[in-house]
């Protein structure tokens, strides 16, 4: 038998029943008009004194530290409320600043995380490189918000130059590299990248196009056995560069099959491993916020 109720109702009484504090302020301002101070308070209890984020706000990397990822995260938290300016984006901006390769780029992991634990696919270094996946939502995000720092002319130049020169990628690098391109100024230089990224994309078949024939595409390697990617992990939306990537047909395909995932509880799941008892109690909340964005900027809501 079906679920009772709508896709949102019941999504909704999914997170009032599982979710943190944080994504449960992020859906009362995103879907019934809540308050955005409300959303940024409950953002401050993941703050540190160096003007980064940690405490777990991402659920795959624990522990109290600072770190890009979870700056990261708070920036589009503070991008969707409308808060991405001020001091508070100033003392992120010295935070990145500080933990930035001579590059400009973010790492994906910062040493200080070393003793906490974090996802086998997170592993500690000492010296770790610039990665696009922290760099270039950050990036995109202040973009957007026409924020001015010193660090982002370095980082923006390090994402031209890390996305127009990809060649082999993988499914969250190519999310990286649009979160960039659908924030940064350029909008002709980042129409061709998309349009480059999208032919990578197709080539590689990092995309199942068609649900119904999932086993045909392959998974990356080390990923979950439901780890798989669809337009709408793309193109969350119709202004999204991905957008034309797809065809009507393929995006219609990917929508009914993005409502058919919503389990019982009213929840999306977490598709990647679970490596720890918190982590998906953490994430689902998050991917059920995602996709429900995602189908109401398609109407579907």
């Amino acid at each position: 038998m079906a679920p009772c109720g709508s896709v949102l109702s019941r999504a909704e009484n999914f997170i009032w029943l599982t979710a943190r504090v944080l994504e449960q302020r992020r859906y009362a301002h995103d879907f019934l008009d809540g308050d955005p101070g409300a959303v940024e308070t409950a953002l401050d209890a993941y703050r540190n004194s160096d003007g980064g984020y940690g405490h777990a706000l991402d659920p795959d990397l624990r522990g109290p530290v600072s770190q890009p990822l979870h700056t990261a995260a708070a920036v589009r938290v503070l991008d969707g409320i409308g808060r991405c300016a001020g001091q508070r984006v100033e003392r992120i901006g010295r935070y990145l600043t500080a933990v930035a390769t001579p590059e400009g780029a973010l790492p994906a992991v910062h040493p200080s995380l070393r003793g906490c634990p974090a996802a086998p696919w997170f592993p500690v270094v000492d010296a770790p490189p610039g990665d696009l996946l922290a760099t270039g939502p950050v990036v995109g995000a202040l973009h957007r918000n026409n924020v001015w720092h010193a660090w982002l002319f370095r980082a923006t130049d390090y994402c031209w130059s890390t996305i127009e020169s990809l060649g082999k990628t993988h499914p969250y690098e190519v999310r990286a590299a649009l979160a960039f391109l659908e924030g940064v100024p350029d909008r002709p230089r980042a129409e061709a990248a998309a349009e480059r990224l999208g032919t990578l994309v197709r080539e590689q078949r990092l995309v199942v196009t068609d649900p119904g024939r999932r086993a045909d595409f392959p998974l990356p390697a080390g990923y979950a056995p439901t780890e798989y990617h669809y337009p709408t992990d793309f193109a969350r939306a119709p202004r999204s560069p991905a957008r034309r990537w797809f065809s009507d047909v393929e995006l219609e395909r990917a929508l009914d099959h993005l409502v058919s995932r919503q389990r019982d509880d009213g929840g999306w799941d977490v598709t990647r491993h679970h490596w720890a008892p918190g982590t998906a109690l953490e994430g689902r909340p998050r991917v059920t916020l995602e996709a429900l964005h995602t189908l109401r900027a398609y109407g579907r809501l």
